[in-house]
This record gives C-alpha cells, sequence and structure tokens, in this order.
C-alpha cells in the first residue's frame, strides 16, 4: 500500500481488528535526505496506532544505497528504531561499506527498535532546526533522539524536563559512540552534525 495514511483508509484505526500485522503509513522512500525527512520527521502523529504485533510501516531503510552521507544514514536509521518501524534493508548486502554494515548492526540502536514493549516513539520537542524524540523501553528506561535538521553543525542544549524526565536520570548512556556519559544536573547539552543525530539511553 502507498500513499498518505489518509488516503489508505485510516488502516491504522482498524487494521488490527483484520488482522493485520503492518501497514505502509506513506508512499515509496527514495534514497535522498528530503524524501526519507519527510517521511520520517512526520510518522509521530500514528504512533498510537503501533503495538506488539501491530506496527506502522515507513517503508524500506535505505542506508548504504548512496543517495545519503553517513551522517544522514544514521538519521534515517535512528528514526525508524525510535519509530519501531519494521527494518528491511534495502541496499545490496554482498557489497555495502563498512560504515553501512556498522550502521545496520548496531545491536544497542536495534534494541531500541526490537523492545518489546512494543511503543513507537513520538515527538517531545522542536525548537528551530532540533528535534527531540523519546520512546519508553520495557526497563523504564527511554531512548531519546536528538536529531538536527538543519544544513549546518548546531549546538543543542535540553533540560531534563524537555526529554520528559521529572529529575535528572541516573544514567545516560550515547548508543552510537557506544559511551556511558555522566548526566549534567540540568540537561544534556552537544554538538549535532548537520542532519545528524545523537542517540541516548535515559534511565
Amino acid at each position: 500500500m502507498c500513499g498518505p495514511l489518509a488516503l489508505l483508509g485510516n488502516v491504522g484505526t482498524w487494521g488490527t481488528n483484520v488482522g493485520a500485522n503492518l501497514w505502509r503509513t506513506t508512499g515509496d522512500i527514495q534514497d535522498n535526505w528530503r524524501s526519507m525527512s519527510g517521511i520520517g520527521f512526520n510518522q509521530g502523529r500514528q504512533a498510537r496506532y503501533a503495538g506488539p504485533g501491530h506496527w506502522n510501516d515507513p517503508d524500506m531503510l535505505e542506508v548504504g544505497n548512496g543517495g545519503m552521507t553517513t551522517t544522514e544514514y544514521k538519521t534515517h536509521f535512528s528514526l525508524w528504531c525510535m519509530l519501531a518501524a519494521p527494518l528491511m534493508a534495502g541496499n545490496d548486502l554482498r557489497s555495502m561499506s563498512v560504515e553501512t554494515r556498522e550502521i545496520l548492526t548496531n545491536r544497542e540502536v536495534i534494541a531500541v527498535d526490537q523492545d518489546v514493549l512494543g511503543k513507537e516513539g513520538d515527538r517531545l520537542l522542536s525548537r528551530n532546526s532540533i528535534e527531540v524524540w523519546a520512546k519508553p523501553l520495557h526497563d523504564g528506561s527511554r531512548a531519546v533522539g536528538v536529531f538536527n535538521r538543519s544544513e549546518a553543525a548546531s549546538a543543542a542544549k535540553v533540560s531534563w524536563s524537555e526529554f520528559g524526565f521529572a529529575v535528572k536520570p541516573g544514567a545516560l548512556r550515547d548508543i552510537w559512540e557506544h559511551q556511558d556519559l555522566a548526566p549534567a544536573s540540568d540537561g544534556w547539552e552537544g554538538q549535532i552534525p548537520a542532519h545528524g543525530v545523537t542517540l541516548l539511553i535515559a534511565k
């Protein structure tokens, strides 16, 4: 199925009742930033339709097909994992680069997508070029993506309350860098490349 959700008969509202396990929520993706970001950053309104056994499908992954940068492909993969989307690789697995392999096989990021709670992430904050998305996980922790949609690198500073926490989390981990971080008292801040992402696990 292709086309916007409204043109597909709002399948999310009735798909589970007829035994559907997933449904396309968008037209065909193309291997470029405009297409991918236009699809990915507009999926949050459909989060309520997703859950274990019934998933929103924003189309296949374009990671490694050559139309975007490695940074953009990390954003692409991060978004799809935050959306609990089906991860269907659309590249040629026989000839993928080391960078592509590292994206598609990052176990910590895949675990966000495959978390057994089955919740789809949603947008918490949009400020200038920065968007913050959060996805609750089964162990009480939360995956948080800080995305930079700008054409230039941007500094981001986000308070814990904007991350959805009443108090400072006890632990913080950057799962692209595989690095534990010491949570600051007032929030998180960092530099995010153009079209890039920082993907965190906070608990």
